[in-house]
C-alpha cells in the first residue's frame, strides 16, 4: 500500500514543475504563520487569529502544519500526496470560511487565488511526486528490499 501511495509517472516534467511551484508559493504562507517570517506574526498570534475566527485550536494547528510542512513535502516530493491533501484542505476551508463572501477576484480578497491553489494541490495529489522526488527514492529502496 505504501508503494502505491508513493509511486508515480517517472517521466513527467510538468508534474515536477507543478509540485515545486505549489510548494514555493505555499512555503512563505506557512512560514509567516509558524515562524513569523516574511512579515508574518508567528505561531501564537496566528493561533489567536484563527481562534478569533471561531476555528478550533486543533484545526488551526493542522492548518499551520499543512501550510509549512506540506509546502516542504511537495517541494522535496516527500509524502507528496499527503502533503498536497493537507494544502488542498486548508485552501478549501479558506475558500469557504474566509474568501467566498468577498466574491471571486483576488483584489477584493475573493476566492480566485485560493481556488487556484486548491486546484493545483488537487492535481499534485492525483499525480503524485514524479521522478525527481524523495517519494521515488523511497519506492526504489522499498522495491530493492522486497526483491532481496
Amino acid at each position: 500500500m505504501l508503494k502505491r501511495l508513493l509511486e508515480t509517472d517517472k517521466n513527467d516534467v510538468a508534474g515536477f514543475v507543478t509540485r515545486v511551484f505549489l510548494g514555493v508559493v505555499m512555503f512563505p504562507h506557512g512560514a509567516q504563520k509558524l515562524l513569523g517570517w516574511f512579515g508574518g506574526y508567528g505561531f501564537s498570534a496566528t493561533m489567536g487569529f484563527f481562534g478569533s475566527m471561531g476555528i478550533p485550536p486543533v484545526f488551526a494547528f493542522l492548518a499551520i502544519v499543512a501550510e509549512f510542512f506540506g509546502a516542504l513535502g511537495v517541494i522535496f516530493g516527500f509524502l507528496t500526496r499527503v502533503a498536497a491533501f493537507g494544502i488542498g484542505m486548508v485552501m478549501l476551508v479558506a475558500i469557504t470560511a474566509v474568501h467566498l463572501p468577498n466574491g471571486f477576484f483576488a483584489q477584493q480578497n475573493g476566492i480566485e487565488y485560493t481556488l487556484i491553489l486548491f486546484g493545483v494541490a488537487l492535481a499534485v495529489m492525483i499525480k503524485g511526486a514524479g521522478r525527481w522526488s524523495l517519494d521515488e527514492l523511497l519506492v526504489r529502496v522499498l522495491s530493492n528490499r522486497t526483491q532481496n
